[in-house]
Order: structure tokens, then sequence, then C-alpha cells
């Protein structure tokens, strides 16, 4: 399992939407503070402050989607999330 920073700066980065894990994935959504809850093997998490919710499910190789990934991103930004104040 890949460190949450080291999975911020590859979704940061814009080019590694593809090659992400889907459990890495989570485990940064984890650490920016959002609560999860699962139905299935859709993962949806929330966080107060926050009007979207992130609905995450893993694709059959076990990599996250691309397009959940870039969700991800847009929310980071727009947000201006990051891990220290989540800690």
């Amino acid at each position: 399992m890949a460190n949450p920073r080291r999975t911020l700066t590859q979704v940061l980065s814009g080019t590694a939407y593809r090659n992400i894990r889907f459990s890495d994935l989570r485990q940064l959504v984890l650490a920016l503070g959002f609560r999860e809850r699962t139905r299935g093997d859709h993962h949806i998490y929330s966080q107060s402050g926050i009007v979207e919710i992130i609905n995450l499910q893993p694709d059959s190789t076990g990599m996250a989607k691309p397009y959940q990934v870039r969700q991800v991103r847009e929310l980071v930004l727009r947000y201006k999330l990051n891990l220290e104040e989540a800690e």
C-alpha cells in the first residue's frame, strides 16, 4: 500500500490517472478526512463543508477508474484539501 502523500502527488500531477490502485486512492481519500460508507463495491465518501460526495468503485483489475481519479483531483484543488489539515 502506498503512502497517501505519494498518491496525492500522483493525483495532482494529472498524468497518472490510469496507474493508481483503488486501495491507494481509497487510503488517500480517508487521509484527507472523508468518512466512508460501503454499499456493495461502491465506496461513498463525504465530508462536512464539502457539498459533493465521492463515489468510488474498483475496476476489474483492482485499479481506480481514471474518471474517478480526476474527480478526486478536482475536489482536492477546488477545496484546497491537504494532508496536514486532515491529520
